[in-house]
């Protein structure tokens, strides 16, 4: 089954200069720039059939989202890798988004107060994938319990992504998933 990214403020988020990084590195060519508007790529040899992607160089732009999501298409066609497969490689950072996962590990607490390094599990794009964040408080004591009990958890953040690490900033409302509890 292929999922279609349609999330609007997802598809708004990405970034033209690392989509253009991505596009670059997986054999994708600059065909045309159009001033400050836009590039167009275009994949392996140049025929009137190599495919092409207009990538919009300003995401404040009405149908940025919409050339995003034509975007995804194109490269699941071609890479025959799924949208969210692609997704993942191509977010650097989600403001103010709610992750739902579990607690991977908690790491050494610091000493001077009650808060430490965690490590989440959480879904991104529709896959899993490791998180790292730092909880403190109320928050690090729920995701010492969520650690202990195995229980799901949500949390609202600032995600982004350094490096192929995902980090979760300025972490607020770590809650225990009530889904799963009785």
């Amino acid at each position: 089954m292929n999922v279609t990214i349609k999330d609007i403020e997802l598809l708004k988020n990405l970034q033209p200069e690392k989509i253009s990084d991505y596009l670059e590195s997986t054999g994708w060519k600059q065909a045309h720039k159009i001033d400050d508007i836009a590039i167009i790529w275009r994949s392996g040899n140049f025929t009137s059939e190599t495919p092409q992607i207009v990538l919009p160089l300003n995401c404040e732009l009405l149908d940025f989202p919409l050339s995003m999501s034509l975007m995804l298409e194109t490269l699941e066609a071609i890479e025959n890798r799924s949208q969210t497969e692609i997704l993942a490689d191509l977010i650097t950072g989600l403001p103010n988004t709610t992750i739902q996962g579990v607690v991977m590990q908690i790491h050494t607490p610091n000493p001077d107060k009650l808060s430490g390094e965690i490590t989440l599990l959480g879904v991104i794009a529709d896959k899993l994938h490791k998180i790292k964040t730092e909880l403190a408080d109320k928050d690090y004591i729920l995701a010492i319990k969520a650690y202990q009990e195995r229980l799901p958890f949500l949390c609202t953040g600032d995600l982004i992504k350094e490096n192929q690490t995902f980090i979760l900033k300025n972490p607020r409302n770590f809650t225990l998933d009530d889904l799963w509890q009785n």
